[in-house]
């Protein structure tokens, strides 16, 4: 805004630069979904390490295979993700009467898990209308407490306004007394959390089954709580390879501009994956879906150590994560240098020639090299297959697309209800220039100059005045994506010694 004079003098005016800086968005927080015995079943928990997910959701367990695989992810680079957990419809959340009829303790979420808690209340010696609330374990330990009580509704420490939405454990309820009096201030007491209602897990939901496949796509419907979660870009749902539910994953992947990475069946023979191909998951949301074979040898904690098979989902999405932290979202995330941590073989070992025929129609081997290990060795999407010839049919090429949607939609949000012409037009070009420049220089594209690698437009060519009267600004982005030197000619050829004449 103009500076309004009003003596003779100097004065001072700061013009903005029309520089808005568009921040490159992550590229590799998971969202993982499965069973679990314990942990929120209305939100997606968000993790940054395995400790997390056993505080949140009790650890490995031997029933489900969503545990294994979220340590598996961290195990082999991955450093941020989301867990959606799935419960059968027949469990049940143990709660327990402090005061019967006034004051009740429920566990924060269904399952078993809390039936060895105990609630401590104790009175305050000094003020016996207050009181304080323990959680208590088996061992004696208090996991939470909550001092200073009051059932006086009107009191700022009213058991509901102090737990509910901040306990990690417990949820409160309060019921009024029959007769017009506050509710009674409770005993000091150890009580069960149980000792009313029986906490149970229900169900065991498996891949695969009908219970599980209608719990996953309960997840993904409207008003669904994956609605609520700001941003993620790899879905992993840990062994489940039914046709249905993972072409409804992939959908709602595109629509989110996410990646699903997809485990082939459990002890699926080469044979029946080369005839059976992707299992007709190559619709057109195949784009934004990688499908892994085999499934990966491992150590069980749980079962003193025998090895036991496991989907290869949580092991990739890690090397997703740690190749996009090490070389960027365009590295392809496989070759000697995507080794699997943790892996003590694979259920299957393929030559060369076996991989050859699973590559060409787009299925990502997982192969154990001389040297390297066990390493992923593909790097397709699920449009990956020769004869189809995709313009997406690299992975890396489709991810490092979705990342420049993603970022260019979050950054370009102040763009809405400026006025339309080129004075606008010229800042979108600069902007959006300095930011596909920045991902140049990191390696991203092809070409030996910027103009080579990526273009913007922005101008009336581009936006028309009909565009203009219907309050549309047209960007066009364009870029050249490195591609994996997925086959490498070496031609040799012997030099005749010169003759002697």
């Amino acid at each position: 805004m103009p500076v309004a004079v009003s003596y003779p003098g100097v004065y001072i005016e700061e013009v903005p630069s029309g520089v808005r800086t568009i921040s490159g968005v992550s590229t590799s927080i998971a969202l993982f979904i499965g069973w679990a015995s314990r942990g929120a079943i209305d939100r997606a928990e968000r993790i940054t390490n395995f400790s997390d997910y056993e505080r949140e959701f009790g650890g490995l367990d031997t029933r489900s295979l969503l545990g294994y695989s979220v340590r598996q992810f961290f195990d082999n680079g991955g450093a941020d993700a989301y867990i959606i957990r799935l419960v059968d419809d027949d469990s049940a959340t143990a709660s327990a009467d402090i005061v019967v009829g006034e004051l009740t303790v429920s566990a924060s979420s269904p399952g078993a898990w809390a039936n060895t808690l105990t609630i401590r209340t104790r009175l305050r010696d000094d003020d016996p209308d207050r009181f304080r609330i323990d959680v208590v374990n088996t061992d004696g330990v208090v996991l939470e407490s909550f001092a200073n009580l009051s059932m006086d509704e009107d009191d700022a420490r009213f058991p509901p306004n102090v737990i509910n939405g901040r306990a990690r454990l417990i949820n409160v309820t309060v019921t009024a007394p029959v007769a017009p009096a506050p509710p009674t201030t409770p005993p000091n007491a150890d009580i069960a959390l149980n000792n009313t209602v029986v906490g149970e897990d229900g169900t065991v939901l498996i891949p695969n089954s009908t219970d599980f496949n209608n719990a996953v796509l309960a997840n993904f419907g409207e008003g669904s709580i994956t609605n609520l979660i700001d941003i993620f870009n790899i879905v992993c749902v840990p062994g489940e390879s039914d046709s249905t539910t993972l072409d409804l994953l992939q959908g709602f992947c595109r629509e989110r501009r996410a990646f699903l990475v997809v485990d082939s069946p459990e002890d699926e023979t080469f044979t029946n994956m080369r005839n059976a191909g992707t299992n007709g998951l190559t619709g057109v949301n195949a784009t934004n879906a990688a499908i892994f074979y085999p499934w990966v040898l491992q150590s069980d904690p749980l079962q003193d150590g025998a090895i036991r098979a496991f989907p290869s989902c949580g092991f990739v999405a890690g090397i997703f994560a740690r190749t996009d932290a090490t070389r960027g979202v365009w590295k392809a995330p496989a070759g000697s240098d995507a080794s699997i941590n943790g892996a003590a073989g694979l259920v299957l070992k393929m030559s060369d020639q076996e991989n050859g025929q699973l590559n060409q129609l787009g299925i990502n081997c997982l192969r154990t090299l001389p040297v390297y290990g066990n390493v992923v060795w593909g790097a397709r999407t699920l449009h990956g297959h020769n004869d189809r010839g995709s313009e997406w049919k690299y992975v890396p090429v489709r991810r490092t697309a979705l990342f420049i949607e993603e970022s260019l939609f979050r950054g370009t949000q102040w763009v809405v209800f400026e006025p339309n012409d080129e004075p606008l037009w010229a800042q979108i070009r600069l902007n959006v220039g300095s930011f596909m420049n920045n991902l140049f220089r990191q390696g991203a594209f092809q070409g030996a100059s910027a103009r080579q690698a990526y273009f913007v437009k922005c101008d009336s060519e581009t936006t028309t005045q009909s565009d203009i009267d219907r309050g549309i600004v047209n960007i066009l982005v364009g870029f050249a994506p490195l591609k994996p030197a997925e086959f490498v000619i070496i031609k040799l050829q012997q030099i005749a010694g010169e003759l002697e004449v």
